[in-house]
């Protein structure tokens, strides 16, 4: 599984999707990034993404992403999980 810190993560690198609920992701939204909840995105992969292009995952805690990441991976996608860094 591909990981980044999300100090590192550019915009020119691919889109980069949160993970997280709606609520969650309202409260701390991180510019740039869409909000596709974990369900969702799991639910409708095939609509949502294109295997041609590259997805950064990310969530608050990283326990999401790091499923998100390992299931589109198996289904062939450019994926790459983003963490935040705690320190």
């Amino acid at each position: 599984m591909k990981r980044i810190d999300l100090n590192v993560y550019d915009k020119s690198m691919g889109l980069l999707i949160d993970v997280s609920d709606e609520l969650t992701f309202k409260k701390d939204p991180y510019p740039g990034s869409v909000n596709i909840p974990y369900e969702k995105l799991l639910l409708n992969y095939k609509q949502l993404l294109n295997k041609d292009k590259k997805y950064y995952i990310m969530c608050n805690k990283g326990i999401h992403s790091r499923k998100v990441v390992s299931i589109l991976e198996f289904y062939g996608y450019d994926v790459t999980q983003v963490t935040k860094n705690t320190d």
